[in-house]
């Protein structure tokens, strides 16, 4: 293990995050790569279902699918960021599509960044990193 992965996992160590995407792959691998860095994970298969585990376990940072069914990701920021207690969390948006529309309409329903799947295991933990420590101060 070398020093930037110490310290990137003491600076997560803790951190609770909730992924929320249809695709069990995503997912699967958004976990890995969060519990090697000692985040605790809540994983989500849709909107709906992270609104309740949101109250629930009231994590630190969400990370959301923009392409999902019934409630997809931009409702589901938007759900999150109406909501007095979770208005402050910071919310990152996982698409496959990298267009300005759609980084411009995840600004406008409140998202805090967008990342472009797939993510590597550096962009994931580098966006916890940055909104865990924003959150903390």
């Amino acid at each position: 293990m070398s020093g930037g992965e110490v310290s990137e996992r003491n600076t997560l160590q803790g951190v609770k995050v909730l992924v929320i995407d249809d695709s069990n792959t995503i997912r699967r691998s958004a976990e890995i790569f969060l519990l090697q860095a000692g985040c605790t994970v809540i994983l989500a298969e849709d909107g709906f279902d992270a609104l309740a585990k949101i109250a629930d376990h009231q994590p630190d940072l969400v990370f959301v699918d923009i392409m999902m069914p019934r409630l997809d990701g931009y409702q589901t920021c938007a759900l999150i960021k109406k909501n007095a207690r979770f208005h402050d969390t910071p919310v990152v948006m996982l698409s496959s599509k990298d267009g300005l529309f759609d980084r411009a309409r995840g600004r406008m329903v409140g998202s805090d960044q967008y990342l472009t799947k797939p993510f590597t295991k550096e962009s994931l933990l580098k966006a916890v990193a940055t909104h865990a420590r924003a959150a903390a101060a």
